[in-house]
């Protein structure tokens, strides 16, 4: 299987499982993994404390075309990104090229700012079902769904699901 290159978008208290699990299985894999934040080389904490992450590059200085998949890790994360520009520019790039983005948990929260989930089916963590549904998706209560070129997931007890059709849209 050919090498992929995924952009991790991560910002403070992210959800640490949501993170390390999928960083892992796509690492073990053989692919190449580049955590993008909102400032270069500013340290990122989990939300519970477990993982401490520095981007490797600001998103603003990435074209979204030089990967072949997005990974959002959800917590309170996706809140905090949904506010930068270039972020959301990123994702609304990536998702026109038709690359696969993997949202977990509250990541949808990212997806909703970028427009993206008009007429898609989704899940995600219940709380964001709402917000969803107002923006045009439908719900559903799944461990895992794809909806080309969008896989979302619950909570951490979907990251094996989760991981699996990531790795599977990669080929």
């Amino acid at each position: 299987m050919p090498k992929k290159k995924i952009a991790v978008l991560l910002g403070n208290d992210f959800e640490d499982s949501e993170f390390r699990e999928p960083v892992d299985r796509l690492t073990q894999a053989g692919h190449e993994v580049e955590v993008l934040g909102v400032e270069n080389g500013r340290e990122l904490v989990g939300k519970r404390r477990d993982e401490r992450v520095t981007p490797s590059a600001c998103v603003a200085d990435r074209d979204a075309g030089e990967y072949d998949a997005v990974l959002i890790p959800g917590g309170y994360s996706p809140d905090h990104l949904r506010t930068d520009e270039a972020m959301v520019g990123f994702v609304k790039s990536a998702f026109a090229r038709g690359v696969p983005i993997a949202a977990i948990c509250h990541a949808p929260h990212l997806l909703i700012e970028a427009d993206v989930v008009r007429e898609r089916t989704m899940t995600s963590w219940p709380s964001v079902k709402t917000d969803l549904e107002n923006a045009g998706a439908t719900w559903v209560d799944r461990e895992v769904v794809v909806d080309a070129p969008l896989i979302t997931s619950r909570n951490p007890e979907d990251l094996e699901a989760f991981s699996n059709a990531l790795l599977e849209r990669l080929g």
